[in-house]
C-alpha cells in the first residue's frame, strides 16, 4: 500500500484480507453527469458492487490526497462542486501538490488502484482516439495507461464519440486484450454492437479472472478490456445516437474546443439532443458494469487463494 494514499479502513480491511476490491473512477460524478443524478448514480454503483459481494472504492484526490474509497459526504461534494480538476496521469502531481480535489479518468483511476493494490476497476466506457486523431493526434492517456498498468478495466467498450477503429489498433499494437463478455464484437458505449470483431469472447467471471491471472503471472504488464454491451433495454438504437454524436461534434469543433474539454461537452451536449435517452442508456450501462465487475473481482480473489 503506498503511503500517499489515504485508504478507507473498510478497504484497507477487504484488501489485506485478499476480499473482493472494485475500483471506482470520480470523473463521471464531477464531469460525466449533472447533479443529482451523478450522485444518485454513485451511490448506486457502490451499492450495486456490494450486492454482487465485493467492496466499493470509488477513487478522488481531495486536497491534494489520493483517496481510496470516499464517505457520502465526499461523494456529495464532489458532485456539487464546481472547481473539481480533472485528472489524468500528467496531472496528479500538480494537483496533490497544489492541494486541490480531482476527479478521476480512467488512466488516473488506474494508476491509484494499482498503488492500493486493486486488480479490477469499473467505469462506463474508455476514452481513445478521437475521430481526426490522424491530424490532431488527439488519443486519450488511456490507452497508454492500460498498455502499462496491471489493473482490468470493466467498460462498455469505448466511448461512441470516438474513432473506434483506431482505438482498437492501438489497444492491440500496446498488446491490451480486449475481451467481449457475452459477445464477439466491440461494444459502443451507448450502443451494444459497434460492428467491430473482437479476438476474444469471455462467458464468465470466472474465465476472465483465470485470463487476468495467467497474464500477469507471465509478467506481461498493462492492463484488459473487459467490453460488456450496455444492458438491451437500454441501449441507444444505432442511428439515433449516431446523428446526435454528428451534431455534436460540429458543434464542438465550432467551438475550437480541444483535449479534456471535448469529452464532457460531447456526453452533455448528446444528452440534451436525445432527450436524455444518452445519459438513461449511461446509468444503466454502469450499473451493469459494476454488477460484472464485482463478480469479476470476486472470482478473482477466490482464485489468488487457491
Amino acid at each position: 500500500m503506498h503511503s500517499s494514499l489515504d485508504v478507507r479502513p473498510e478497504i484497507r480491511a477487504a484488501l489485506d484480507a485478499g476480499r473482493a476490491v472494485v475500483a471506482l473512477e470520480s470523473t463521471i460524478i464531477s464531469h460525466g453527469m449533472p447533479y443529482p443524478r451523478n450522485v444518485e448514480t454513485a451511490r448506486r454503483v457502490e451499492e450495486s458492487v456490494r450486492r454482487a459481494g465485493a467492496t466499493p472504492a470509488t477513487l478522488a484526490v481531495l486536497g491534494g490526497r489520493p483517496t481510496i474509497g470516499l464517505s457520502d459526504s465526499q461523494l456529495e461534494h464532489l458532485g456539487k462542486a464546481s472547481d473539481v480538476l480533472k485528472v489524468s496521469r500528467r496531472d496528479l502531481p500538480m494537483v496533490m501538490a497544489g492541494g486541490k480535489d480531482g476527479a478521476t479518468t480512467v488512466a488516473a483511476t488506474m494508476i491509484l488502484a494499482d498503488l492500493a493494490g486493486i486488480r479490477i476497476f469499473v467505469t462506463g466506457g474508455i476514452g481513445g482516439a478521437h475521430r481526426g486523431a490522424e491530424h490532431t493526434f488527439d488519443i486519450s492517456a488511456d490507452l497508454e495507461e492500460l498498455a502499462r498498468t496491471n489493473v482490468a478495466v470493466v467498460c462498455a467498450g469505448a466511448k461512441s464519440i470516438l474513432d473506434l477503429p483506431k482505438t482498437l489498433e492501438i489497444l492491440e499494437t500496446r498488446g491490451v486484450p480486449v475481451l467481449g463478455y457475452g459477445t464477439g464484437n466491440l461494444p459502443a458505449f451507448f450502443v451494444r454492437d459497434s460492428g467491430l470483431p473482437l479476438d476474444q469472447r469471455v462467458d464468465s467471471p470466472e474465465q476472465i479472472a483465470d485470463i487476468l491471472h495467467k497474464k500477469w503471472q507471465l509478467g506481461l504488464q498493462g492492463g484488459v478490456v473487459i467490453a460488456n454491451p450496455a444492458p438491451e433495454h437500454a441501449a441507444m438504437d444505432p442511428l439515433v445516437a449516431d446523428r446526435a454524436i454528428q451534431k455534436a461534434l460540429a458543434e464542438a469543433d465550432e467551438q475550437g474546443l480541444g483535449g479534456k474539454d471535448v469529452t464532457p461537452f460531447l456526453l452533455r451536449r448528446i444528452d440534451e439532443l436525445t432527450g436524455g435517452e444518452s445519459l438513461q442508456a449511461n446509468i444503466a450501462l454502469v450499473l451493469s458494469n459494476a454488477e460484472l465487475g464485482a463478480r469479476i473481482a470476486v472470482a478473482f480473489a477466490s482464485q489468488d487463494l487457491r
